[in-house]
């Protein structure tokens, strides 16, 4: 890429050190967010899982927190936490996934659609046909609604969690088309595009409008991002001091209602990912912190099962719920564990198709 050659995954692999490969029995064949799982054996940089770890947790708590309140009809305290997080949790995940794509840039075109597109484009496509058979189907039934029409509709409208992996694969191709383009032309361009707040109701247009700027900023400034990195392992102190101002600014920033506005969202965005980088750095210093990492080393795989494990564990749990606050923060850890339990499991199984794609889908 442009930056310190460094491999997605842990710290330092996430970092930008080491990154240790996940075995092909356990690897999702899912060219990951931070395009970290590569064929060849590769260093992980550590904090790049941590940091991809930070925003899972935070994506898993969201979609627990709506569902929980949803069964009980009242807000959580853990409602708080969700908003706090809100400017920085999908901004920090794009700008990873955007880290390492100029070394696959310069890949055959063939290369490139068959890992940046078939990938996600099957996995898309199986889970959201579970997700639709398990929420939607009877719904849809019980209103009238016409089924095949609905399910098509998510060809080309993701609902979800699922439009993250909908979406990576159009930013990857824009991303490739554009690359000739003066980076002044297409950074600015998306910025303008995220200050427009684009509201049509078609999620992709809507998300590329509010996403893609962070994903082609994690591209461009990737040699940047991986010094600042290195300098906040290097300066604790400094990270920590930033790491206190920026939590008090973001909170009276969201407090005040304004956070969600044009001209704020994009300063919170990248002042958060920063905050999430920092904090990643910070935590990839100690082992205690590995399951952390080992989260965020395989976030897709828990992108994908989130919806249906989740559910799962609120409907076994919600009888138990004496706060719903405390509920929701069981529900999403159990979430987290469940998704990769099931992983681990069923990887094993002719069920292996749920995380690794068929060789005969291969270009």
């Amino acid at each position: 890429m442009r930056g310190p050659p460094v491999a997605l995954k842990r710290e330092a692999p996430n970092n930008m050190s080491a990154l240790p490969q996940l075995s092909r029995s356990q690897s999702l064949d899912l060219d990951t967010t931070s395009a970290a799982i590569a064929s060849a054996p590769k260093p992980r940089v550590d904090w790049i899982d941590h940091a991809k770890g930070i925003c899972i947790f935070f994506v898993v708590m969201l979609h627990v927190n709506d569902l929980v309140q949803e069964q009980f009809g009242a807000k959580s305290w853990l409602d708080q936490v969700v908003t706090f997080a809100r400017p920085f949790r999908m901004p920090d995940f794009f700008l990873i996934a955007g880290l390492f794509l100029a070394s696959s840039l310069r890949k055959p075109w063939r290369v490139y659609a068959d890992k940046k597109v078939i990938h996600f484009f099957y996995f898309y496509v199986l889970w959201m046909t579970l997700n639709f058979a398990a929420f939607d189907l009877r719904h849809v039934h019980d209103q009238g609604g016409n089924i095949g029409v609905e399910y098509l509709r998510r060809f080309i409208d993701p609902t979800g969690p699922l439009w993250f992996i909908y979406i990576l694969p159009i930013f990857f191709v824009v991303t490739r088309v554009t690359r000739s383009l003066p980076w002044w032309l297409i950074g600015g361009g998306a910025a303008l595009l995220h200050v427009t707040q684009l509201d049509t109701g078609w999620e992709v247009p809507d998300q590329f409008a509010a996403r893609y700027v962070f994903f082609y900023s994690g591209y461009m400034l990737a040699p940047q991002i991986f010094r600042i990195a290195a300098w906040a392992r290097e300066r604790i102190g400094a990270a920590i001091g930033y790491l206190l101002v920026w939590g008090v600014v973001n909170g009276v920033v969201v407090a005040s209602g304004v956070a969600g506005t044009p001209y704020a969202s994009l300063p919170l965005g990248y002042a958060g990912a920063l905050a999430v980088i920092f904090t990643a750095v910070l935590l990839s210093t100690g082992t205690w912190t590995r399951p952390l990492r080992y989260a965020g080393e395989n976030s897709i795989i828990i992108y994908l099962g989130d919806a249906i494990i989740s559910t799962l564990v609120a409907r076994l749990l919600l009888s138990f719920a004496i706060d719903t606050g405390a509920l929701a923060l069981v529900v999403t850890l159990l979430t987290i564990a469940g998704c990769l339990g099931a992983w681990r499991i069923l990887v094993r199984t002719p069920a292996a198709f749920l995380y690794r794609r068929p060789r005969w889908l291969r270009l």
